[in-house]
């Protein structure tokens, strides 16, 4: 019963912190660059994912903790993607035409665009097919954390070591 209330507790917080927070004040460039309406509808899964998860047992906890350590973010696809295309242009440009050579061209020039300003082409078509950021993984990862109660032990007082143990875990 005291488990469940502070549950409840915790959830609360957790959604009044996300649906409060503004784009422009977290420090996640794709946020920053995605329409706030995709924005809002990924936060609003991650919440009812903790809400859900963090109603069930320690185990299936875990196995959801599990899930989300297997989770590609955005920056991973984006990789991913980007030098899968351009080892294909450099492949078709060798073997069939040399015309294939623009196609790691342009993926290139993506990729610096995004390494500079946070944002290319794909990101809006990744962002509306659900994918998240390694941050918004990880504030899930976090808040079922704090419901399993892996922070309880952890204070002021507490040394690094520990501190830092109970995040990797």
């Amino acid at each position: 019963m005291f488990q469940q209330g502070r549950k409840n507790i915790v959830f609360q917080h957790l959604n009044s912190v996300i649906m409060d927070t503004k784009v422009q004040d977290i420090q996640d460039r794709v946020r920053v660059n995605t329409p706030e309406k995709e924005n809002m509808e990924i936060d609003q899964k991650t919440l009812l994912n903790i809400e859900f998860y963090g109603s069930l047992s320690h185990t299936d906890i875990t196995r959801r903790l599990e899930e989300l350590r297997k989770e590609w973010d955005i920056e991973r696809l984006l990789e991913v993607n980007a030098s899968s295309l351009a080892l294909f242009g450099v492949l078709m440009g060798k073997f069939v035409h040399r015309n294939w050579f623009i196609l790691p061209g342009v993926v290139a020039s993506f990729l610096l665009q995004h390494g500079i300003q946070g944002w290319c082409p794909p990101i809006p078509l990744f962002r509306a097919m659900g994918y998240r950021t390694r941050q918004e993984i990880s504030e899930e990862v976090y808040a079922l954390k704090v419901l399993r109660g892996d922070f309880d032990g952890i204070s002021a007082a507490s040394r690094p070591k520990d501190i830092i143990k109970s995040f990797r875990h």
